[in-house]
């Protein structure tokens, strides 16, 4: 009897030992299990991979379509599952038929992008400070205006315009559009889907007028077409604020506030700083990665958009006529 109580106990001692840990642990792979299911219903970041597009476009080039291309024709048909001459007699049938399949030069008569940076002015007399000062900034600044290319060469500069001022107050300010009211622009002569221009465009955000020489990005794209158009035009528009960034990051001047008092002291140093800049451009233009064939010092002074005058005034109504065309 006392061995069949022992066990008896034994038994319960055990149960109970069983019931409490095990429950532990099914609580605990609970809890796991939810841990889990949270941490996998929230948003991961998308990570970009930087597949190399370009390099691989040269090297597939070089590799089968290059005058002296790396693999045989035998090694192509194998590739391809065709022979050279037929896969680039689909190439001229699809160019022919669509003009999608044809390579063009890109932006055709853009002249670059535009945009306005401001620099501090540490000294600015208290008496002006109301017209240098805007709320997002909240200290005096002079605003600059600037044209820059793909390349970085800044070719338009505007400095003088007070902080308070936006954009659409230094453009009716700016002297950027000088030359095409006077008539000593370079002729620029393209087509976009089928209609000719003959005036050069500015990439610009969306602060800008509505004028046919600025082309804005698409602020909801709907469609293929319009938001390839939309990545376009906001990559391309960036170099401005490149240039920008590379002119304060060679001359520490720029970065800092100004410490001088007169505004002609300030035009001076900053038209200096750029000249310096574009000077470096030119230089080192060589080494830049991608294609650039900027000639800036060869433009044809007599190939201009319009009739030049050498009489201290223009016309009048030719100069409002330009004046509306832009």
């Amino acid at each position: 009897m006392d061995s069949d109580n022992s066990d008896n106990y034994d038994q319960e001692f055990w149960e109970l030992v069983e019931e409490e840990f095990m429950d532990g642990s099914d609580e605990e792979q609970q809890l796991q299990n939810e841990l889990q299911s949270v941490s996998s219903s929230r948003p991961k970041r998308r990570t970009t991979v930087d597949r190399g597009r370009e390099e691989g476009h040269n090297r597939l080039f070089n590799d089968y379509f290059s005058k002296n291309p790396v693999y045989t024709d035998v090694q192509f048909r194998r590739r391809f599952r065709m022979h050279r001459h037929v896969f680039l007699r689909i190439v001229d049938a699809l160019g022919n038929h669509d003009e999608y399949f044809q390579m063009r030069v890109n932006a055709t008569g853009m002249l670059g992008s535009i945009n306005c940076m401001h620099w501090e002015w540490k000294n600015c007399p208290i008496a002006w400070k109301g017209q240098f000062c805007r709320g997002d900034h909240g200290k005096p600044t002079i605003k600059l205006e600037a044209v820059a290319s793909q390349d970085l060469w800044i070719w338009h500069a505007f400095f003088g315009i007070g902080g308070s001022n936006n954009d659409i107050n230094v453009i009716n300010q700016s002297n950027v559009f000088n030359d095409i009211l006077e008539g000593h622009a370079p002729n620029v002569q393209y087509t976009v889907n089928g209609a000719p221009y003959n005036m050069g465009y500015y990439l610009e955000d969306g602060i800008y007028p509505e004028w046919p020489t600025f082309v804005k990005t698409i602020s909801m794209p709907r469609g293929e077409k319009k938001k390839l158009f939309a990545q376009h035009q906001e990559s391309a528009i960036k170099d401005v604020e490149r240039a920008f960034g590379v002119l304060q990051s060679r001359f520490a001047i720029l970065r800092g506030p100004a410490r001088v008092w007169h505004m002609d002291t300030l035009k001076h140093t900053i038209y200096t700083c750029i000249i310096l800049h574009n000077m470096i451009v030119e230089d080192e233009r060589h080494t830049y990665v991608g294609n650039f064939d900027y000639s800036y010092d060869n433009v044809d002074d007599n190939n201009s958009t319009t009739e030049t005058f050498s009489g201290p005034h223009s016309n009048l109504a030719t100069k409002l006529q330009r004046r509306a065309s832009i």
